[in-house]
């Protein structure tokens, strides 16, 4: 059943998640426009893994809703789950399958037609550069590899969000290249993008949209230009998250010389 929010491809009214004493994720609120590459950044721990594993089923929250293309995450899951492809960080893979086995099992578990599914598995494997690889076992691939396998598993269905968790994360920069040319394509055709990562200058290039999240809550949302106020998106992320920049004279032992 669609429901409220269906204007949003994402949203989020009050997600909380605590592990233990440990609140990883404060009553949290977001919305991504329906077409937008958004960009999701935060330090180590503030709550960006937790929030989209909740947004898209992995996770269920302590409180809050999550709708996607107006669909309740929980309430309605096997459609919600219908329109997102996910590439989560760190979830373990049917690694014992070959790269061939494990798209096709991705997209048969989507109820999709078996010879539509080998077809468009040939393609995406010959997209990322896995075509020789089609028949290694995916427990004997490379970390970047295992990354650009878990992208196609997550455009098997041709979805219509994509969330994803540091994509670009190990990949080499022939394979980062190709990614960014699938993904900028994805969303100029309508698709909708979120993407967590680490790397400013990445998010800069491909968001037209960000929120930087810190202890589990927004600290800035909207266009790049709004979020960064005239600063670098590194610039601005400093100061609104702060930490310790600057190590001054410490580590000095490691800046002198010994025989």
């Amino acid at each position: 059943m669609q429901t409220r929010g269906s204007s949003a491809a994402l949203r989020l009214r009050g997600l909380s998640k605590s592990y233990g004493s440990t609140l990883a994720v404060d009553r949290l609120d977001l919305d991504v426009p329906r077409g937008s590459f958004f960009g999701l950044v935060g330090p180590n721990g503030a709550g960006k893994t937790t929030t989209l594993s909740m947004a898209t089923g992995l996770l269920r929250p302590d409180a809050g809703t999550a709708h996607v293309l107006g669909h309740d995450v929980w309430s309605d899951t096997v459609r919600a789950k219908q329109l997102v492809g996910v590439l989560p960080d760190g979830l373990r893979l049917f690694d014992r399958l070959t790269g061939l086995q494990l798209i096709c099992y991705s997209g048969l578990l989507r109820g999709m037609d078996r010879t539509v599914v080998t077809e468009r598995a040939h393609e995406l494997l010959e997209a990322l550069g896995l075509a020789e690889a089609t028949g290694t076992l995916v427990v004997d691939y490379s970390a970047g590899m295992t990354k650009k396998i878990s992208l196609a598993c997550a455009l098997i269905h041709a979805p219509r969000l994509l969330v994803l968790d540091e994509p670009f994360e190990a990949v080499d920069p022939i394979s980062a290249t190709t990614i960014r040319q699938i993904l900028e394509g994805y969303a100029a055709s309508g698709g909708t993008v979120i993407l967590s990562s680490h790397v400013m200058d990445l998010v800069q290039r491909l968001c037209d949209r960000v929120a930087i999240v810190a202890a589990g809550q927004i600290r800035a949302e909207g266009t790049l230009d709004e979020v960064r106020s005239g600063m670098t998106l590194e610039e601005r992320f400093v100061d609104l998250v702060g930490g310790q920049t600057d190590v001054g004279e410490g580590l000095a032992w490691l800046r002198s010389s010994s025989d």
